[in-house]
């Protein structure tokens, strides 16, 4: 992976406001749905879906998503509830590192926020 060039932030980062800005990151990251779950969700048929569900059901505990469909169309959404999502950190920092790599923060030191022990 090529180095990314640190750009310094437009709020400094001793202010209330930066804090409050990586807060807020954080908290849309993990307690919201983003768009790449729902282009990330698996389709599978009504059959399959009554066949499989116990497997289905272990895929959804770790993160994943389905759209059940019946004769090609989208009948329903299996997905994680939301206190299951809250509580599993792997998941949460899977959907983390996703979105760092889609779009990623810019201006921000992580290695020196996590010297700092703020990250």
């Amino acid at each position: 992976m090529a180095d990314a060039t640190i750009l310094e932030p437009a709020v400094p980062q001793s202010s209330p406001a930066y804090s409050l800005i990586m807060n807020r990151l954080v908290y849309i990251l993990v307690y919201t749905t983003s768009l790449q779950e729902d282009v990330m969700k698996i389709e599978i048929g009504s059959y399959e879906a009554k066949t499989k569900l116990p497997e289905l059901l272990r895929q959804v505990k770790s993160g994943k998503s389905f759209t059940i469909t019946n004769r090609g169309e989208a009948i329903a959404d299996l997905v994680p509830c939301v206190d299951a999502r809250g509580k599993d950190k792997i998941v949460a920092a899977k959907r983390l590192k996703a979105f760092m790599l889609t779009s990623p923060v810019r201006g921000v030191n992580v290695k020196k926020l996590i010297e700092e022990g703020r990250a």
